[in-house]
Parts: C-alpha cells; structure tokens; sequence
C-alpha cells in the first residue's frame, strides 16, 4: 500500500512521536496497570498506525463490499439494501406455549424463527425414557413426533417465514418432521426456507450432545446437504457453529479456525460423496458467536469472510461466486451474561449487537437479560429484540458498509486473525484432519486451556466483570421470570401415548424396518426417516434404530 519512502517518513514521525510525545507524557502520567489485550488475552498495542497495515494490498486484501474475498461484505449495499434478520430464540416447555411465543415475536416485528429444543429432543430420546427425567421442556421445546412438529407451527405462514431450528445429532430427523408438517398444510418441501444447525462436529469439540460416532455422524449430515442440493433450495442444511465453541472457553482465533475447519470437513465428506462443490456450498451457513470484545468481533467476522472465499476458490475450486460467499448468523454471548446485576445484560448485548452488526451479519439473535437465571420471560425477549430495532433504526450504523473498513486497528485485528486462523489450519493437518484431532482430543484440549486461563483472569482480578468481580451489590434481584404450563408435561405424555396408540402400526413397523435396512447400506437416509416420520414413530423410537445400527459415541478423556 506505500512506498518504500513513504513507510520511511513513517517510521521517522512515530520515533518522533515516541519521543517528543509520548515519553514526557508516561514519565508525568504512568499508563493505568490494566490487562490491555483483548477478551481472548491477544496484546492491543497502545497506537495503530499505516505500519501495522504496511503490507495489506487493498484490492486483493479488502476491495469492495459484494466482491472477492469479500472482507467489506457479501452484499454491495450492505443493510441499504435489506437488514439483516431478526431472530429470536425461542422455545420451552409444550409445542402450545412455544408455538404462542413465536407469534407474539412476529407479532413484535421479529422476521424469521429460531427453534430451541429440550434436552431429551437433543439427545434423541422420548420424553418418557427413564435417563431423561425432569429434563422435559427445560432448555427448549419438546418435539418427540410429528404430532408435537404441527402443533409448534400451526398458523404460522412457513412459505413466508424462514426457519432455523438448533439441532445436531437428531437433525435429519426433526427437519424431516418439519417438512413433513410442512407439506400437510399444503406447503412444498421446495418452498422452504431456514437454517438447520445440523453441525455434528462441534458437538465432539464443544457442545457434548452427540449421540452416535463421528463417521455415522458425518453420514447422516451429508445425507441432508446432499438432499437439500436435490430438493430444497431455499434451505441451508448446516450451520457451522463457532457459537458453541467459543461459549465452551475458546478465544476468537479457535472460534473462526474450528469453526470454518468444521465447515472444510462437510465440504471435503460431500466432494467425497460425489456432490460438485457448486451444488451445495452456497447454502452452507455460518453461525458465530458476539463476545464482549468490540473491535475482536468485527475483525473476527471479516477475516471469516475473506478466508472462506480464499479457501473456497482457490482451495477448492469453486466456480459460482455464492460458494465463495459467508453467509452467518450471530448470537451474543450467552456465556457472558450474569446473574448478578442481569439488567447490566441489555448493556452487554447492545455492545454485542452492534459489533455483529458492523462486522455485516445475515442475520441475528440477542439474548435476553435473564437468560442466567431462567429461559426469557416475554419482558426480557422485548428488549433484546428492542435493542436490534433500534441498531437498525435509530444508531445510524446501518447507512454504509462496512464503516471501519481502513481503520489501522481494525485491519490489523482483521489481519491477525487471518493469519492465527491459517496457522489453526496447518496444525489440525498435522494431527490428521478434522476428525482425527477430534478423535484425539487435540480440540477439545485447545478450548480448555483457553477456558481455563479466562477464567483464571478473572477469579484473580485480573479481568473485570461488572457486577462479579467489580462493583458488586448485594440488592435482590426484582426481574420477572418465565413461569411455564405446570400441567405441561402431563400434556405432552398424553399426546405422546395418542399417537403411539392410534398410528397404523403394519405402516409404522414396516417403515422402521425400512429405516434399518437403509442405515444398514448406504443410500441416503431423508427419504426412509421421512416414510417413519409421516408413520408417526417418534424420535426416540427412529434414534433407538440408529443407535443399534451405528453404536453410540465414547468421549475422549482429555489428561
């Protein structure tokens, strides 16, 4: 970007500044004794200057928004042109009270769903197994069939509507109940729209809600991309999740390169399975997290674009500019929320919204400032989407693209983190891919350690956390907080033996021998879990089959 002469008069004006300004000025006034690095312990230097981008070419480095490697963005005229999705979380307790909820959301202005499931769903248990007692509608929604699927969308317009429902190990199960409530209210399966997280790897790395080995697992994702490609093109059949990563202890380097090296792993299975590059990586979505961290976050965002496309075109091949495109949703931090002081929240998420939104997001959630303490009362839910409303209308920051873009922190963060990325890359091949380091624990231990040193910062004083460690209050907390259905279990139960007694059970039993055949070959799965979705067998009984067929998955101890 500059001249060999013009970094030489830069370098002589910043020895001149050290010297002439910045000296006289520590020797009469010391620099405070804070932790002056990011919320991932990355060093922050005290000035940025045109030397810290001397080596950024700004055609093939930035460019322009809507052009390759798309640092300013995917779109020319950014959120000019359309804002980014609204996208509240929601679910707990019966299909009925969720199902209420996300009408009051749309009601509120929100524009697309997000579906939560409880943990039983996740797990791929029925509600009534014994391991999952008194775990029913707690963190997400009960679905255990179909029943409860048409119930949790009834009149909401799903041809209008984008979904996203959180969902990994059971995902090609519940989206097949999805579409299958879908296609019964008279929607095609080709005119939906949504997001399926369906990111199995990040569950071994982070999340722990994993049910069968990593390769059945691998088969069962790229069963859905691959029918996605042939009949759903509004769909993304995975949403590669760096959100769990980070809310498990990584710092924003391992959120972006596990993330994206998650996302690399789905790329090479699918290419394996015979599937053309341009087929499917344009519907693959991204799914980050938004720290604490202003200017980490948006550096992080940006550098996840240019590598993606980087990766994606030269890489892989790729010849249609949308394979090339990262596409993402961003959810702030749940990990940062406190249950002291959760009013302090709505500040914390504003900040975090703000850094999604300038770092260009498709589309995103904010948490709700009880979230600590309880799933978000209807309250709490308002103000967290308030607060996105009134990024959008109100702040100004939506009017051009990419407004940092330049700024000398900001590249060199954006920078940075590029290059720590690359150097993630290179030493999960040194541990045999993806999988391997997954298999081995490497991951897993990388996330630890980082995990453990925050929270050492922390303890120690070191790091301040407003309301924890700092500022603290003894008043009691006056926030209200979600009371669900008492009788909502028993609701639930009651539904669930009506279909187990009413289904055409030579129909039921003759699609679960179908589902076993299938996962013992290896043609695609959608259509045979569709066939037992549509014969009303219920999650638990669908993973129970698989669970025989591909075994169940051991965790690595880490030492």
């Amino acid at each position: 970007m500059f001249s060999p002469d013009q970094l030489a008069q830069m370098r002589a004006a910043q020895e001149r500044w050290n010297d002439e300004t910045l000296a006289p000025t520590l020797q009469k006034t010391p620099e405070r004794p804070a932790l002056f690095s990011t919320v991932s312990s990355e060093p922050i230097q005290r000035l940025y200057t045109p030397l810290d981008i001397a080596d950024t070419d700004y055609a093939k480095d930035i460019s322009f928004p809507g052009e390759f490697p798309y640092t300013r963005g995917i779109h020319p005229t950014g959120y000019r042109g359309k804002l980014w999705t609204m996208r509240m979380f929601a679910g707990f307790g019966t299909a009925e009270e969720t199902n209420a909820r996300f009408k009051y959301l749309l009601s509120q202005g929100q524009t697309g769903l997000s579906t939560a499931f409880d943990m039983p769903t996740l797990y791929g248990r029925d509600t009534d197994h014994p391991l999952v007692e008194g775990e029913f509608g707690k963190c997400g929604v009960a679905v255990t069939s179909l029943a409860d699927m048409e119930i949790l969308f009834d009149g909401i317009p799903l041809d209008q509507v984008t979904t996203s429902m959180t969902i990994n190990s059971p995902a090609a199960i519940v989206w097949a109940m999805y579409i299958a409530a879908a296609e019964k209210r008279g929607f095609p399966r080709a005119k939906l729209g949504g997001t399926l997280q369906n990111d199995i790897l990040k569950e071994y790395a982070a999340q722990n809600e994993y049910i069968f080995p990593i390769a059945p697992s691998m088969r069962l994702v790229v069963d859905t991309i691959e029918f996605a490609a042939q009949h759903m093109p509004k769909w993304n059949p995975v949403s590669v999740s760096g959100y769990h990563i980070r809310e498990a202890g990584s710092t924003a380097a391992q959120e972006l390169a596990f993330t994206l090296g998650d996302g690399l792993a789905y790329v090479k299975a699918c290419i394996k399975r015979g599937m053309n590059i341009d087929d499917f990586a344009p519907r693959i979505s991204y799914f980050f997290n938004a720290h604490n961290d202003f200017f980490e976050e948006i550096a992080k965002y940006r550098a996840a674009r240019r590598v993606w496309a980087r990766q994606m075109r030269d890489v892989y091949g790729a010849k249609n500019p949308r394979s090339w495109w990262m596409r993402f949703h961003t959810q702030t931090a749940g990990v940062s929320l406190t249950a002291q002081q959760p009013e302090n929240n709505i500040v914390r998420v504003a900040i975090q919204a703000l850094a999604a939104v300038i770092g260009g997001t498709q589309s995103l959630h904010t948490d709700a400032m009880d979230e600590a303490l309880a799933l978000p009362s209807e309250k709490a839910v308002t103000i967290a989407l308030r607060t996105q409303q009134i990024i959008a209308e109100e702040s100004g920051v939506i009017n051009t693209v990419d407004p940092l873009a330049g700024s000398y922190f900001v590249e060199a963060l954006t920078n940075r983190m590029e290059a720590e990325c690359l150097d993630y890359f290179r030493r999960i091949e040194e541990q045999g891919g993806m999988e391997a380091a997954l298999e081995k624990g490497w991951i897993q231990q990388q996330i630890a350690d980082s995990s453990y040193r925050f929270q050492q910062e922390v303890d120690s004083g070191q790091r301040g956390f407003v309301g924890v460690n700092k500022y603290t209050v003894d008043d009691p907390i006056e926030i209200p907080i979600l009371q669900m259905d008492p009788n909502g279990e028993s609701k639930h139960m009651a539904r669930l033996n009506k279909v187990r007694n009413e289904r055409d059970q030579a129909r039921w039993s003759a699609a679960m021998n179908d589902l076993r055949q299938a996962a013992q070959g290896d043609h695609n799965l959608m259509e045979p879990i569709l066939a037992a979705v549509n014969a009303y067998a219920t999650l638990g009984e669908m993973c129970d089959v698989l669970r025989e067929v591909f075994g169940v998955y051991q965790e690595v101890m880490i030492v």
